[in-house]
């Protein structure tokens, strides 16, 4: 898949973003309509077969349309910026609605995450994935499997606030906003940054870079593993147990 990234448009649409509300709605819909798909095929990737990605794409569009309601370029925050979070955040709440992801599942994820947390806290570093499984009386093979099952469930992990499953605040949303209003909000947005920032640092290399790659450079899954030599699956290995390890920290620190 061909990445597309932020579509800037003319140099009017970013200096002057008060004109967003005057253009007509089709038009906005037209010019962001490759950032709907590449957000909603980034998704799409890893979410089950059974889920179609014109679905995602149609909660994007709804996405965009509540950015240009509630865009205020009073607060400082490119158009752009502000409507990239709106798409992803409305096919994420979608996925939510849906509860897609089965309960069994959920609690695979839960349980890695904290025998992660538990070995680092013993270890004093990152556990390998033989010292995981040992600790769960398994083979490396089935840890494998387990990762595999859980790797639907990040997709939203990462995204959603720790301390309230049922916001629709999500935590990257929180770390690019630039909308808080008071000198408390503004303050627990830096600790987020900083926290999350020095755990992504504390990740063994692989998942460091793959956290990289993936959330700050934009790359898929397949083009990540073509630059590292592995396959997209074993990417997606690696992905899931960065997300479960930073969940794990993030309630440790951030939450306590």
């Amino acid at each position: 898949m061909q990445k597309v990234g932020i579509v800037p448009g003319p140099p009017e649409a970013a200096d002057q973003p008060r004109k967003m509300h005057s253009k007509p709605q089709e038009e906005v819909i037209l010019k962001y309509a490759p950032l709907i798909k590449y957000i909603a095929n980034r998704i799409a990737a890893r979410l089950p077969l059974r889920l179609d990605a014109q679905d995602l794409i149609n909660s994007g569009v709804l996405g965009l349309m509540d950015a240009l309601e509630k865009f205020d370029p009073e607060k400082g925050v490119k158009f752009e910026t502000y409507a990239e979070y709106r798409i992803k955040g409305a096919i994420l709440d979608n996925l939510r609605a849906m509860d897609w992801v089965p309960r069994s599942v959920r609690k695979v994820a839960t349980m890695l995450e904290q025998i992660n947390m538990d070995l680092e806290k013993k270890l004093g570093r990152p556990a390998t994935d033989e010292e995981v499984a040992k600790a769960m009386d398994i083979g490396v093979e089935k840890l494998h499997k387990l990762v595999n099952r859980v790797s639907k469930v990040s997709v939203i992990s990462l995204e959603r606030d720790s301390r309230n499953d049922d916001s629709k605040i999500s935590l990257l949303d929180k770390i690019i906003s630039e909308e808080s209003s008071t000198p408390f909000e503004r303050l627990d947005t830096e600790e987020l940054k900083s926290v999350l920032a020095d755990n992504i640092e504390l990740l063994p290399e692989k998942e460091k870079r793959v956290v990289s790659l993936y959330y700050f450079k934009e790359l898929t899954m397949k083009k990540i593993g073509e630059i590292m030599n592995l396959t997209e699956s074993r990417v997606s290995q690696i992905h899931t147990k960065a997300v479960l390890r930073l969940r794990g920290k993030l309630k440790k620190s951030y939450y306590a």
